[in-house]
């Protein structure tokens, strides 16, 4: 999983959308997926079932593909089984993701607690991330005997999959050299961000060198997908599905506050709350200094909202008029910028490529993006427009409804 690039430099640098790709944070998906049942899937926010072999077939092709720009590629459980070296921390962790997983009964909590203290480190941290079966206690606890089947419904888990975890981009984001750690929208995916907080404050490569703008425990919810690192002084979060305005006020004051960031500037882009939508990465995404794609379906509703502030001590917002190029270029400094829409000029195919990420692309270089091949016409108006297209195979992974900025969490990126 590790072979190839190695990079040495410690704790987050990541002050764009372009800058050359250096570090990476991957899942690749396990276990969770093959808990995915039809009749809960909606409680897990999927659409549909991934087969499991294609998705970690498509995935592995994916990180190949950075490791051949030169992307160190790191994987969450790995980083986790990392910080968890000192028996304490350990076991912290295990009585937190059995506190957040809701399980409140004393013989449960006791006989999950055997069951994953007793695994090693890597094996243990698959098992929180694919969700414990109720059969899996059954049969590795004699303190459980038929407790679990006498113990009321037919919900086969002791503890839910985290299906969704293969979108690191959302429960963490890097934004300069800081991180904000998330409180999700729903509770499906919050307990995503506890193995985030285990890596960035136990890990020996982030512990004590990331300040935290943003934790778990503030009460607003914010998602990475929403987060875009426009410039070293211009950050973009947008108000969606999965973001409220109040939790982005509060992400401004704690980066102004923050004498180490460079950020002045907060824009909040107020974009459709709808599934479909459902981040302002599904919609817009940044590809090079000058280009963004762009969904043409936010256009005509899109509102921008200025928030400045750092030094003051309060926030000053503005609401701030003009096309999104427009926009764009006054807060770049860029005499222009190019919007490329996703589908075209036509309708059916914007639709259709926005369902399957079209917007959503990774930009590892200026000028050189990973996108789902699947989106024909998208990848070939970018091609069309200068933008050399890394495409990556997607008949799987895009049913969980993310695309390949979705799929990755930028640790540390070089200077454009």
């Amino acid at each position: 999983m590790n072979k190839g690039v190695s990079f040495l430099e410690t704790g987050i640098h990541n002050t764009s959308e372009i800058g050359r790709l250096k570090k990476v944070l991957l899942h690749r998906p396990g276990g969770e997926l093959e808990n995915l049942m039809p009749e809960y899937l909606e409680r897990l926010l999927f659409d549909d079932i991934p087969y499991l072999k294609e998705a970690q077939r498509e995935h592995d092709a994916f990180a190949d593909c950075l490791r051949q720009q030169g992307v160190e590629v790191v994987y969450l459980r790995d980083l986790v089984a990392e910080s968890i070296t000192d028996a304490d921390v350990r076991a912290d962790l295990i009585r937190q993701f059995l506190e957040e997983s809701g399980v409140k009964d004393d013989r449960l909590r006791e006989s999950l607690e055997d069951f994953l203290s007793a695994l090693p480190d890597k094996e243990m941290v698959s098992a929180m991330m694919a969700g414990v079966r109720k059969s899996q206690l059954r049969a590795n606890s004699a303190r459980l005997g038929d407790y679990l089947s006498a113990a009321g419904d037919d919900y086969p888990f002791a503890v839910d999959p985290l299906p969704n975890l293969y979108f690191t981009r959302d429960p963490f984001a890097t934004i300069g050299t800081g991180v904000s750690i998330h409180r999700m929208h729903t509770v499906t995916r919050n307990r995503e961000t506890l193995y985030g907080d285990y890596v960035l404050r136990h890990h020996p490569d982030y512990a004590g060198q990331v300040p935290l703008y943003y934790t778990p425990d503030q009460y607003f919810w914010i998602e990475g997908g929403d987060i875009l690192n426009l410039s070293r002084r211009v950050l973009g979060v947008g108000i969606s599905q999965r973001t409220q305005p109040e939790a982005i006020e509060q992400l401004a004051s704690a980066i102004f506050a923050d004498e180490s960031s460079e950020i002045d500037t907060v824009l909040a882009f107020e974009i459709p709350s709808t599934r479909a939508f459902m981040h302002l990465d599904t919609v817009f995404t940044q590809v090079d200094v000058d280009k963004f794609t762009v969904h043409p379906g936010i256009l005509g509703t899109l509102r921008i909202f200025e928030l400045t502030g750092r030094g003051q001590g309060k926030l000053t917002t503005r609401e701030v008029s003009g096309p999104l190029e427009q926009v764009l270029a006054g807060y770049l400094g860029l005499d222009r910028v190019q919007l490329i829409r996703c589908g075209g000029s036509s309708q059916i195919a914007a639709e259709r490529e926005q369902w399957n990420d079209g917007s959503n692309t990774l930009c590892i270089a200026p000028g050189v993006v990973v996108v789902y091949d699947r989106n024909y016409v998208t990848n070939q108006i970018l091609e069309d427009s200068g933008i050399r297209v890394l495409k990556m195979p997607s008949a799987e992974l895009s049913r969980g409804r993310g695309g390949p900025r979705c799929m990755s969490m930028p640790l540390w990126r070089d200077e454009i």
